[in-house]
């Protein structure tokens, strides 16, 4: 079958996406398990080829839809060109008010956060629950994650963490994200507990949502805004001796990886690192070591560009960010020599554990701490599930949706089956949206890292802690 013309149509980041995957082909068999999109792309494409006809503009918006941003795809461009195609789509049709409700978790957390008790428990009421979910596009069957009476963030104030920390080493900037921060408070109480049980400080910065539930829906806008703002503020912790750290790894995968793709081309971190007139200094990410590699401007000037989505930000401050943000997995266990007393692990309600490391965490490249920290607990068997192609399905708040949720169900149905094959007493994983998922289709409890290393400390968790 002869291939299908390229569209002349340079101006739609879809059909870019389109030409660019059906001209490489690799991810019509890497990807045919793990991704919704690439199955649908490659069929969409055969058709084409059949029909000679490009496909149509709506076919291209449905198949951007599919994208759950999981990162498991080897092009960061190809990722890009979906966010701009959904960006360029709510530019020309705006937002639902579903979609904005389900993007934006941090306006909806502080919402929650400013109801009285009573207000949420009616809300959780069957008949009020339901139009909800009709409302909004919630698929029927989802279950909506708790709404805690107070946040995370309340709580930290109240202990005084939202000051800075003076005349203590090593220090820490907590960046516990939308999703803890108001939903599951116990992760991120968890986290300064544990940190704080092993002699490091934490400031709790004022912060806002990470980006990337924005991004997957397409308001651009408000995710430039909150991400320039997390920026500014977490750049300037570092250069007050902070350490960045997260306990969501897509927090964390936008930080660190996300953010900083092209800032090493624009022009001001070239000057930034006195590159010479005609060489791109590029950062030497093979050797581990500091270092840059030295390319011929005039051969790579016009591919080396920061012009992606956060070419508007600062290009020093997005490489500095990324250079020193981690997770706190990776923190502790960086700090922690091998022959550290273990956790007592008194606390334990659960013996056999399975511990699955989600996609945006295997994207940061940091390995997996995790595993290597709950090892150290006596009497707990942690198994490894997954491979490093599995993905739970979830897309953060894709998952909720109507018409997509039963989708994602079935693209997590191969790790599933791992999961009960193993018949754990809980699962452990870093990510909430996986717990999520986890949670809505197994029968079994599910923890982040965090609270099992708090709960073998004997850690409560709670707000009375």
């Amino acid at each position: 079958m002869p291939p299908l013309p390229k569209s002349t149509d340079g101006s739609n980041p879809m059909r870019w996406v389109f030409d660019s995957c059906s001209d490489c082909d690799t991810c019509r068999f890497l990807m045919d398990e793990s991704c919704l999109m690439f199955p649908e792309l490659f069929r969409l494409y055969d058709q084409s080829c059949e029909n000679r006809r490009q496909p149509n503009e709506d076919a291209l918006r449905r198949l951007a839809e599919l994208c759950t941003f999981c990162g498991l795809c080897p092009c960061p461009d190809i990722r890009t060109g979906i966010l701009k195609d959904k960006a360029v789509s709510v530019r020309q049709n705006g937002l639902t008010i579903g979609a904005r409700l389900l993007s934006d978790v941090q306006r909806i957390g502080l919402l929650c956060g400013l109801a009285p008790p009573p207000l949420l428990r009616l809300l959780r009421k069957d008949p009020i629950e339901k139009a909800f979910k009709s409302r909004i596009g919630i698929d029927p069957k989802r279950r909506l994650p708790p709404i805690p009476t107070r946040h995370f963030f309340s709580w930290a104030k109240r202990k005084g963490l939202d000051r800075p920390v003076v005349d203590r080493s090593p220090k820490v900037a907590y960046f516990a994200g939308c999703t803890a921060g108001y939903f599951f408070p116990e992760i991120a109480i968890a986290a300064v507990g544990v940190l704080e049980r092993n002699g490091i400080a934490v400031h709790v910065p004022e912060q806002q949502c990470c980006g990337m539930p924005l991004l997957l829906e397409g308001d651009q806008e408000t995710a430039l805004d909150r991400m320039r703002f997390n920026l500014n503020v977490l750049v300037g912790l570092v250069r007050e001796g902070y350490t960045p750290v997260c306990s969501c790894p897509t927090c964390g995968y936008a930080l660190k990886v996300l953010l900083q793709q092209g800032a090493c081309y624009s022009e001001g971190y070239q000057r930034h690192i006195q590159a010479e007139t005609g060489e791109i200094r590029i950062p030497d990410r093979q050797s581990g070591k500091p270092g840059f590699v030295s390319l011929k401007k005039s051969m790579y000037e016009n591919l080396l560009i920061d012009d992606g989505l956060f070419s508007g930000l600062d290009p020093i401050g997005r490489m500095e960010l990324a250079a020193r943000v981690q997770d706190v997995g990776e923190y502790l266990l960086g700090r922690m020599p091998e022959n550290a007393p273990a956790p007592a692990s008194t606390g334990m309600p659960h013996r056999r554990m399975v511990y699955f490391a989600p996609c945006h965490q295997r994207e940061q490249e940091i390995g997996s701490p995790y595993e290597t920290l709950l090892a150290r607990i006596p009497s707990l068997s942690v198994q490894r599930v997954g491979s490093a192609m599995d993905c739970c399905g979830m897309g953060g708040s894709l998952g909720f949706k109507q018409g997509f949720s039963e989708r994602s169900l079935a693209l997590g149905e191969r790790l599933f089956a791992k999961i009960r094959k193993a018949a754990p007493d809980a699962i452990v994983t870093d990510c909430i949206s996986c717990r999520l998922q986890f949670e809505h289709a197994l029968p079994y409890p599910v923890f982040h890292p965090l609270q099992v290393l708090a709960m073998a400390m004997g850690q409560r968790g709670s707000f009375a802690s």
